[in-house]
């Protein structure tokens, strides 16, 4: 429940026994690129919720059709635009950063969609005949070790090198008939952009983390899936799934 560079929110005061709703948010699935006029679009993704806490899904890259592209879409993190020369999308201050711009090159080897935004920063732009890499993910250690999510996906190239994954989960950006990466679950990641003939690939989905003092005994109601470790003083509660209810006793 953070991001843009800010790897802990404040801490909130819950009253025992009370139900707070929890929703872990899904990753957007990806479009496709056609082999002739057409294609479908992918989707954002979907809200993480924590009471009143909401964090945005991560925006969908814009789709090409050989000769006309969309530009990225806002979410948490922006996402890529398509090939020809179509704009990345603007993240939202204090969850993840910018998508990169689509680029037509005179040749088929300049020729990228954008990468997409990461949770701690932009996705880099395009250069030569490499894909913009996709945005770093953000570090935490609010399970008591270090893990970095929310990194943006890599941009697709239709004939030159594909974009490398921002650190986090991102997937790396297709080439060619290679398909892009899928972005990894439970972390936010984005997919990297799809490359010329190929199917666009899901984000991965979110996780909600709580930590709280160890006397304390959390209950997930039905619909969430998640488990419980100790980290000295404190529990940490990892939810990986689902749609729920939560409460402490």
């Amino acid at each position: 429940m953070s991001g843009d560079s800010t790897s802990t929110l404040s801490p909130v005061t819950r009253t025992l026994g009370t139900n707070d709703t929890v929703t872990v948010g899904g990753g957007g699935a990806g479009g496709s690129i056609p082999a002739g006029i057409g294609g479908t679009n992918g989707a954002n993704g979907s809200n993480s919720v924590f009471w009143t806490v909401t964090r945005t899904g991560g925006g969908r890259g814009g789709r090409s059709d050989y000769s006309t592209s969309q530009s990225g879409f806002t979410g948490g993190s922006g996402g890529g635009g398509g090939l020809w020369n179509s704009g990345g999308a603007a993240g939202i201050a204090g969850q993840g950063g910018n998508g990169s711009a689509g680029v037509l090159g005179g040749t088929t080897s300049t020729q990228h969609s954008g990468a997409g935004g990461g949770a701690s920063g932009n996705a880099s732009s395009a250069s030569g005949t490499v894909a913009g890499r996709g945005g770093n993910g953000l570090t935490s250690a609010i399970t008591g070790s270090s893990v970095t999510r929310g990194g943006g996906g890599g941009g697709g190239s239709r004939t030159g090198t594909r974009g490398a994954a921002g650190t986090g989960g991102g997937g790396i950006g297709g080439t060619g008939n290679s398909a892009p990466g899928a972005g990894a679950a439970n972390t936010g990641g984005g997919a990297g952009g799809a490359g010329n003939v190929t199917v666009g690939k899901s984000g991965g989905s979110g996780v909600v983390i709580l930590r709280y003092p160890k006397q304390y005994t959390i209950t997930l109601g039905a619909g969430l899936t998640g488990s419980t470790a100790t980290d000295g003083a404190d529990k940490v509660t990892t939810i990986t799934a689902g749609t729920g209810n939560v409460s402490w006793a």
